[in-house]
């Protein structure tokens, strides 16, 4: 049988003057596809296997390739917008007609050079389309433990939730509304800290070190912060954590741990409503 969006070997049944038609050696039900002659290697006969990508062209006629598409069906791949039309955006795939992402499976809207994650579906047409609403293509059996480094691509932003991203492509990756403190975009390609690997296969992230490592950085943006501001910060271990967050893209407990440290080291000291850098 024929699967469409799906790399496989078909048997070539005959020769003609537009290419090789071909079929399903165990089961060959339904119509032959052509194998146009551009993709033909001069020492194929009738009767050989070839492996080849099938999908539908141009005219909408299934039609095979023997090249191979950055993704198949039901597989995610980070892919660039080329085009956006009326009915939806283009994407560069690898073959020579651009995959369709359709504005209802756009999770936000695209644009033209820039790169998103997406799967392979089949529409209700039988038509191979991408999709930017990737949950329930991705795994829970992530193999990272508590602390590895991971990559990922953010794939979906909710404030209520957090930053969902899709560990090396392939798992569900979340970082809590509680280790948020700048705004991401989706395509984003992000490195983060594994803080919790969750019994359902999950990972929750953070793109911060542990608190003893990041005190350090934390220490030096607060410095770096006062320096540029004439010596002062209007910030202190009574200010708002909103207002902490907004102006140093840290927590209130990082903040008054590397506050601590650096009234320790007598590197400032408190004001009213903040603190002072001391020479």
């Amino acid at each position: 049988m024929i699967e469409i969006g799906k790399i496989q070997k078909l048997e070539i049944l005959r020769m003609t003057s537009v290419g090789a038609f071909l079929n399903s050696k165990e089961d060959s039900d339904g119509d032959d596809i052509l194998l146009p002659n551009n993709q033909i290697d001069s020492d194929l006969e009738v009767g050989d296997e070839v492996e080849v990508f099938v999908y539908r062209d141009s005219e909408d006629r299934l039609i095979a390739t023997v090249n191979k598409p950055k993704l198949t069906l039901g597989q995610l791949a980070y892919l660039k917008v080329v085009d956006v039309t009326k009915i939806g955006a283009f994407m560069d795939w690898g073959l020579e007609k651009d995959l369709l992402l359709p504005f209802n499976e756009q999770t936000v809207r695209v644009r033209v050079g820039k790169e998103y994650l997406v799967a392979l579906y089949l529409d209700k047409s039988q038509r191979l389309c991408a999709t930017m609403d990737i949950y329930k293509y991705l795994q829970e059996d992530a193999p990272y433990k508590e602390d590895a480094r991971v990559r990922g691509i953010v794939y979906k932003v909710n404030e209520d939730v957090g930053v969902f991203v899709a560990v090396d492509n392939t798992y569900y990756g979340l970082i809590p509304k509680s280790e948020v403190f700048r705004d991401y975009k989706v395509g984003e390609r992000i490195e983060a800290r594994v803080v919790r690997a969750r019994e359902d296969g999950k990972l929750d992230l953070s793109m911060r070190e542990k608190a003893y490592l990041q005190m350090d950085e934390d220490s030096k943006l607060i410095l770096e912060k006062l320096e540029n501001n004439n010596g002062i910060l209007y910030l202190n271990d009574k200010s708002d954590a909103n207002a902490i967050k907004l102006e140093l893209n840290m927590s209130k407990n990082a903040f008054k741990r590397a506050v601590g440290r650096l009234l320790k080291e007598g590197k400032i000291k408190f004001i009213d409503n903040g603190i002072e850098l001391l020479d």
